[in-house]
């Protein structure tokens, strides 16, 4: 009798020290933390550590993450303890179930066709994913209000933001001010000033315009003289296509005789055009920074009436299927060189972001030159 009393005692003690363990745990266990670290410094495949300004990337994960470093090609920093295994394939992960992103897009203005494709380009390829909700802002060609729209996505929120400046020192700020609220920033084709952004999606401006001078100077055979209707002096890509376009000709005697800021607006660059062929009787061709401005040259030479636009040469920048490529196709132009919009890339890149996948953190698009002779074949890769 003593020995079966004697066991059960023990077993009920043994319950309670089993129960007592169980509420101790539960009673200490350590909250998940709701920071995900940013891009590392400078290696590849190397842990990135979080800093000031880090994007809070996704606030109800488990743990913190670090997401590729700054200039790796696409390498995954080393998950912290708890933290969600990143997919190192490359493709992008499905979001968790029920989970939605809101993406804001700020675009520096809709009056250029090329601007007007990429809002297409980024809706489309969001469509594809139902978990992204779009919002899509237009800027009017205004700093102010672009300034004043980041400010809008900051307080409402957004997961993530994609920002096309209009001018690099203006926006400068408030980008880092996003960054600053955990909210990550794609810069898409005119970067900002200092690095302090998520990811930079843009073509080489500088190659294009080097491509260009070159391709001028081959069918001017080094020599002639020439008008260039520059982008917006204030923007970055206007600034690279034309100190690459300067490094194509160097050694010729190809002369700038009339240059003049058109800010990428097909009526400005008529209007510039207008100008030159008053002044200048003899003109061989016309570099335009953009499609738009090419053309609102050709259509200056066209209208006053001597014939000129069927021996000056034309080349601009963009190569939209609807624009460039066609007036190369109808003899407008004599080339257009490709500048993509970068909006496939921009939804693919954001969703690595948000999804803790490893990305990197400046891509460079490549380009195409587009002339009478490839222009059925798709161009040709530069």
């Amino acid at each position: 009798m003593k020995t079966r009393m004697f066991a059960s005692t023990g077993v009920f003690a043994l319950a309670f020290v089993v129960a007592g363990l169980a509420l101790s745990g539960c009673n200490n266990e350590t909250p998940p933390a709701d920071n995900a670290g940013s891009a590392g410094a400078n290696s590849a495949g190397t842990a990135g550590t979080a800093g000031a300004g880090t994007p809070n990337i996704d606030k109800t994960s488990a743990g913190n993450a670090s997401s590729g470093g700054t200039n790796s090609a696409g390498s995954a920093g080393t998950a912290g303890a708890g933290a969600p295994n990143i997919d190192k394939t490359g493709a992008s992960a499905p979001p968790p179930a029920g989970k939605t992103f809101t993406i804001g897009m700020s675009q520096c203005n809709l009056g250029e066709p090329w601007r007007v494709q990429m809002n297409t380009d980024i809706d489309e390829a969001a469509k594809k994913h139902p978990e992204i909700k779009m919002i899509f802002k237009d800027a009017g060609n205004k700093s102010e209000t672009q300034q004043s729209q980041m400010q809008e996505f900051i307080q409402q929120k957004v997961d993530l933001i994609i920002i096309s400046p209009k001018e690099s020192r203006p926006l400068t700020r408030p980008v880092g001010d996003a960054m600053d609220a955990g909210i990550p920033v794609i810069v898409l084709d005119r970067a900002i000033e200092g690095d302090k952004y998520t990811c930079f999606i843009g073509g080489d401006n500088k190659k294009i315009g080097m491509e260009a001078g070159k391709y001028m100077a081959k069918i001017l055979n080094g020599k002639g003289d020439i008008i260039e209707l520059q982008g917006l002096g204030t923007s970055t890509p206007a600034k690279d296509r034309h100190d690459g376009f300067m490094e194509g000709i160097k050694g010729t005697d190809i002369k700038i005789i009339f240059a003049a800021d058109c800010k990428w607006l097909e009526p400005d660059a008529q209007k510039e055009m207008n100008s030159a062929l008053s002044r200048f009787p003899k003109i061989d061709a016309v570099y335009g920074h953009n499609d738009p401005s090419a053309h609102g040259a050709y259509k200056a030479a066209e209208q006053e009436g001597k014939g000129r636009e069927k021996t000056i040469k034309f080349i601009g920048i963009d190569a939209l299927p609807t624009e460039g490529v066609k007036y190369v196709k109808d003899g407008i132009l004599t080339a257009t060189f490709q500048y993509p919009t970068g909006g496939p890339e921009a939804i693919e890149t954001a969703l690595k972001i948000l999804n803790k996948q490893p990305f990197e953190k400046k891509i460079v698009l490549g380009t195409k030159r587009f002339t009478k002779d490839n222009v059925d074949k798709g161009g040709d890769p530069l």
